[in-house]
């Protein structure tokens, strides 16, 4: 028996409080990602954890914040908590990986390309698992073609996002591509929904439709929380309300490693300076 979907049971409202959430995660995870490739070793992987943890956080909020508008008419639908907070550790760990791919690599070549390859497979996996915690009367099937493009999609959209992580420094230039990053993620989750289709097991005698926001509420409080922790961590920044590094070197480098940079770079004035005395000396002689 087909069941009947209903994506957008609240209108506009989930699709776009879903979209500010997936902007909000990109633009955090972009500046902690940016601010990651302008500093030295001691401090980058408290950043690009920081920026893991903030993207995957904020993707898995707009998931679920769109699912608050999916109902079947059919049938009520009911969440597997355990499944769903393991699409939430399962996205922050695959984009974490992705991250300090570049983070360490550069945002340029086969580090961006791995690194985005990655980060959008976690985007996509979260996605599937977190559907894979909706329990109802039947079960669900995906058209393989949309899946695919649905996942093509997020590998695109996260490939583009680390490379504005390592090539923007300006701060409205951030947000734009914070901007850019929600659509895609947003369009990506619409996408995998559209390749969905409901079959039911039989007739249920429990009325269908949305389940009610207190169902995913408590379980989005968390992932909130961090969110507005990560903003903080951000706000209180300055380098990174300006796109200043730490060295002035390195923000010519865009997408290079800073200590790489400066390590080689902070040779060069003591080679001069040893060269100094002498010379210093043969024009006292």
């Amino acid at each position: 028996m087909q069941g009947t979907v209903d994506g957008f049971s609240y209108g506009a409202v989930t699709p776009l409080v879903a979209y500010l959430m997936a902007c909000l995660g990109g633009a955090l995870g972009l500046r902690c990602t940016t601010r990651a490739l302008l500093v030295t070793h001691s401090w980058r992987p408290a950043w690009l954890a920081l920026g893991a943890a903030a993207i995957g956080s904020g993707i898995w909020t707009m998931h679920f914040v769109a699912m608050m508008g999916f109902a079947i008419k059919e049938t009520p639908i009911h969440y597997d908590k355990p499944i769903t907070y393991a699409s939430l550790g399962l996205a922050i760990v695959m984009v974490g990986v992705g991250i300090f791919v570049v983070g360490y690599r550069g945002a340029t070549g086969t580090a961006l390309f791995t690194g985005g390859t990655i980060t959008g497979l976690g985007v996509a996996s979260m996605h599937y698992l977190g559907m894979a915690g909706v329990h109802f009367h039947g079960r669900f099937t995906y058209n393989t073609l949309t899946v695919a493009a649905s996942v093509v999609i997020a590998v695109v959209a996260a490939t583009a996002a680390l490379w504005a992580a390592g090539r923007v420094r300006g701060f409205l230039w951030s947000v734009g591509a914070s901007l850019v990053m929600g659509l895609a993620v947003s369009g990506m989750h619409y996408m995998g929904m559209a390749a969905l289709r409901v079959h039911l097991d039989g007739p249920s005698h429990a009325t269908g439709g949305a389940p009610e926001p207190s169902v995913l509420a408590p379980m989005l409080i968390g992932p909130l929380a961090f969110l507005l922790l990560a903003a903080v961590v951000v706000v209180f920044d300055p380098l990174m309300v300006m796109g200043r590094p730490v060295r002035r070197i390195a923000e010519h480098k865009p997408g290079v490693p800073a200590a790489a940079v400066a390590s080689h770079l902070d040779r060069r004035p003591a080679l001069h300076n040893e060269r100094r005395p002498e010379h210093h000396g043969s024009r006292t002689r």
